[in-house]
């Protein structure tokens, strides 16, 4: 019989047979284990600790030897262990150069920076990532919130010529012109809004191309010749020739257009792009159209030495303010007849601009005007300002490396007096028109293939080979890495 603290269990033999099965006691609850046992445990949890406190210790130590020197040493994938992947947020693939499959390529295109000196430099473009850290330290001065319900329309105000442009934005417009001086934009001239320069150039080319004096000199008959004095910017031919239109052509060099009375359209950008230098109508005959490009008339890059006041202007924001990805310019014009073609051609190729583009573009500039206006602001508030000492100071560094460098040149310019900054100013262009040397026929190549740095061939702006064009506008890092890519070069 059990007891209360304990059961009865039959323990049987081998055989199972109940004459093999007897009756023994055995404890309900389990007795404490041994000494030995508990110390088995305890030294089986020590083991487990010390495991894991070894991996952590193993861990800090590869990151300091090994990780720490790769970040302080910008990268260097020389320095590290094992092989980079190809999808670093870091690392772009560069396809279009004859450089190894697996080399970085910093460009501003990309979003990348520079990570070591043996990546590719990219100043083929004029991405204006330079305004980045003005805009950073603004804050939300120009920050805009657009409601869900707004901008739904296609329509901006019907009563206006170019009805898709916004009031707001047109308002800031003729203000920033106003306050900087660079160009009249009264309320007797038409403000035509598109998507970049690059629309209202070919808008401007639809528009000039078609008007009654076109037909009136005989050009009806055949494609009109568009011209530019050399170095011209290179993607007026593309863009020109693009659709391959029955209305116009690309001609070439203005110098090379005979000067009768058959009709033309002449670009003039000023200050050029690729060199930085003013220009002026190089074609003269009255039966000739001219568009201005003035993207580049800016304080920060030229004196404003008086307000431009042509025909037909072109701007952009891209340039102005470094918004490059709002896409949005502006046409200046004085005739309403090509105004209203000038609206019809973007009417019928895109229906109109972004209007929350203008918008922003609308907050940027007022943003720009009010820090001009604010009679407390200091100098480190004010775009123009900022942007001007920033291009200063690149060109004052690149002009000692290329002073001391016997393989390259760069234009010479004069100080002119600036309206704007009330003082006299060389220009400092947005790019650098870069002359190699002595034997070197191909500069593109050469910087390249030799050095990785990635240019534009003078032979895109109808001059020679032996110029490049430059970007002066890309971040901080990327510039210091270029001027340390020059230093090294020594022929």
């Amino acid at each position: 019989m059990a007891t209360r603290n304990g059961k009865l269990l039959r323990r049987c033999t081998n055989n199972g047979s109940p004459s093999a099965c007897s009756h023994s006691w055995e404890p309900r609850h389990k007795m404490p284990k041994s000494t030995g046992e508990s110390n088995q445990a305890r030294s089986w949890n020590l083991s487990i600790f010390w495991f894991f406190t070894g991996a952590v210790i193993v861990f800090l130590l590869f990151a300091v030897f090994v990780f720490l020197p790769l970040y302080k040493d910008g990268g260097n994938r020389s320095n590290f262990p094992f092989p980079a992947s190809s999808c670093s947020g870091n690392e772009q693939r560069t396809e279009t150069s004859v450089l190894k499959e697996d080399e970085i390529s910093v460009s501003s295109t990309s979003g990348s920076i520079p990570i070591s000196m043996d990546s590719i430099i990219n100043l083929n473009h004029g991405d204006p990532t330079m305004y980045e850290k003005f805009w950073r330290q603004t804050g939300n001065a120009a920050e805009l919130v657009i409601p869900g319900s707004q901008t739904m329309s296609y329509f901006s105000d019907v009563t206006n010529l170019c009805w898709f442009l916004e009031p707001e934005f047109a308002a800031e417009i003729r203000r920033l012109h106003r306050l900087v001086g660079n160009a009249i934009a009264g309320p007797d001239r038409y403000i035509i809004v598109g998507t970049g320069s690059s629309q209202l150039f070919q808008a401007a080319l639809f528009a000039l191309s078609t008007s009654p004096e076109v037909f009136s000199h005989g050009g009806g008959g055949r494609p009109l010749p568009v011209v530019s004095s050399v170095p011209y910017y290179s993607s007026y031919p593309a863009a020109t020739d693009l659709l391959q239109s029955g209305l116009f052509h690309w001609a070439g060099d203005a110098s090379s257009l005979k000067e009768d009375d058959e009709p033309y359209i002449e670009v003039v950008c000023s200050p050029s792009n690729p060199d930085g230098l003013l220009k002026t109508a190089s074609v003269s005959s009255n039966s000739g159209k001219v568009i201005h490009d003035l993207a580049y008339y800016w304080p920060q890059y030229t004196a404003i030495t008086t307000p431009a006041d042509h025909d037909l202007m072109l701007f952009t924001a891209s340039k102005c303010t470094g918004h490059a990805g709002m896409r949005l310019g502006w046409a200046i014009v004085k005739n309403r007849d090509v105004a209203k073609r000038m609206t019809k051609f973007i009417e019928v190729s895109t229906i109109g601009v972004s209007k929350d583009s203008q918008l922003r573009a609308a907050k940027i500039l007022k943003t720009v005007s009010d820090q001009y206006e604010l009679e407390e602001a200091e100098d480190f508030t004010k775009l123009f300002h900022v942007a001007r000492n920033t291009m200063r100071d690149r060109w004052q560094t690149l002009r000692l490396v290329i002073a001391a460098s016997n393989a390259f040149s760069l234009p010479v310019f004069q100080p002119e007096y600036c309206n704007f900054m009330k003082e006299n100013t060389l220009p400092f262009p947005a790019f650098a028109w870069l002359k190699c040397e002595r034997d070197i026929d191909d500069c593109e190549s050469f910087l390249r293939q030799k050095h990785k740095i990635l240019t534009r061939s003078g032979e895109h702006f109808g001059a020679d080979a032996k110029h490049v064009r430059i970007s002066m506008l890309d971040r901080v890092e990327t510039f210091d890495m270029f001027i340390e890519r020059l230093l090294s070069i020594d022929l």
